[in-house]
């Protein structure tokens, strides 16, 4: 079978769609990425595929502007990230349906977060898989949206409040909520406005760990928590830094777009120091020579651009983190308590849910002093509470299976596919 890959372009989502393919590719699935010229730039697993479409609407070089408006830490900016959304869901629509059938696809992936995907899967007549790579968008009453900063509610209060955020976050979404409906119009497929109306009603994946999201009443029957989705290769990767083992270790990471906050980074090394603390700054290629020797004088034992981020969350004591998914899945996977530093998107509603499972400490970084770093630090390594909680996730993350199951799942769904077009 040949399935095609849908995901917003960001590193993070192309990541974990990469590792799904390349668990199908192992299976004997032929595997395509389909997307703009410059993601097909990035490296990718042996085996899968890159198709080019939007020659002419996203030209080379221009995803690098997109992947700044996503970094940036103006409040505005997020309105620019909601016209880039719309931009690729018009994109994949437009030039899919004819992309899609030159390569003789048979089935997709398809992000939660793209909703093309649903929309090309029902107007091609092709199964199709939702993958959910942050925390899932499925919406229920009263159930904050990842993208929204609160808490699970437990009044009346919280819950209008949560119904009335709901509503302003459709208000902003509506860019890419007409190019949903003008291409659902245009495909035959009725009345669809958001992301969730464009999710398989086959197959829903998602990354999270079975217990860190806000409770579920309505999951649908097709709705699967297979864990972080991981590559074999990665997770053979070694830590190689010596350890002096009398002190705590701790990793500090902001991710692959907020690698750039210097001055956080320089508290963050500035309270380790105070605690006595080995920190490792990992800064993603987003800091000069300079900046890293300014950390090095603050504080920090080591700089550096990137590290194999599962093996040394497995030698962390705590890890300080901007509270990215696949940062947290990591963490509880390996049963490491965390320091979360929400920034941007999604960050505050999964810090939200962190805070709930009681596996780290939660700060803004607008608060995030280095006299407030140094105390929430110190209290997620003295405190084994917080150790204990993430370490409650260990056995659930090995049984959820991660790329291996989901990669079984989408083969079942192709089979289905193949055996309905027989």
């Amino acid at each position: 079978m040949h399935v095609a890959l849908i995901s917003p372009p960001l590193p993070s989502h192309l990541s974990t769609h990469l590792v799904l393919g390349e668990a199908l590719v192992q299976l004997g699935h032929r595997v395509t990425l389909l997307h703009q010229a410059d993601v097909g730039d990035r490296p990718r697993p042996p085996g899968v595929d890159f198709q080019a479409i939007g020659a002419a609407s996203h030209p080379r070089g221009s995803l690098a502007p997109l992947l700044a408006r996503t970094a940036s830490r103006q409040p505005w900016a997020v309105f620019g990230v909601i016209a880039d959304m719309a931009r690729n869901t018009d994109l994949f629509c437009r030039e899919g349906p004819g992309a899609l059938r030159d390569l003789g696809v048979d089935c997709l992936i398809a992000d939660q977060m793209e909703p093309a995907g649903g929309l090309l899967g029902d107007h091609l007549g092709l199964p199709y898989a939702s993958l959910a790579c942050a925390v899932p968008m499925n919406r229920e009453p009263d159930l904050p949206l990842p993208t929204l900063p609160f808490a699970y509610p437990t009044s009346e209060r919280e819950r209008q409040i949560v119904q009335g955020a709901t509503r302003v976050f459709d208000l902003m979404m509506g860019r890419q909520g007409r190019v949903i409906q003008r291409h659902a119009q245009a495909f035959g497929l009725g009345e669809r406005r958001t992301l969730d109306d464009c999710f398989s009603p086959y197959l829903q994946l998602s990354q999270c760990l079975p217990g860190f999201d806000f409770p579920r009443h309505m999951p649908p029957a097709q709705f699967h928590e297979v864990g972080p989705l991981r590559s074999p290769s990665v997770r053979q990767q070694r830590f190689e830094l010596e350890l002096d083992p009398r002190r705590p270790f701790v990793f500090a990471s902001f991710g692959t777009l907020q690698g750039s906050r210097l001055a956080l980074f320089r508290r963050v090394a500035q309270a380790c120091r105070q605690l006595g603390a080995q920190v490792l700054i990992a800064h993603c290629g987003r800091l000069d020579g300079t900046s890293e020797r300014r950390l090095l004088d603050d504080g920090a034992t080591w700089v550096t651009d990137f590290a194999p981020q599962e093996a040394v969350i497995a030698r962390a004591d705590a890890v300080i983190t901007h509270g990215g998914f696949n940062t947290v899945l990591d963490c509880l996977a390996a049963g490491k308590p965390m320091l979360a530093l929400p920034m941007v998107f999604d960050q505050p509603g999964i810090a939200r849910r962190l805070e709930r499972v009681g596996a780290g400490i939660c700060l803004a970084p607008r608060l995030a002093s280095r006299a407030r770093l140094t105390q929430a630090l110190g209290a997620v390594l003295a405190d084994p509470a917080y150790r204990r909680a993430a370490e409650r996730f260990v056995p659930i993350a090995a049984a959820a299976g991660g790329a291996s199951t989901a990669a079984r799942l989408v083969d079942g769904l192709a089979a289905r596919g193949r055996d309905r077009a027989s």
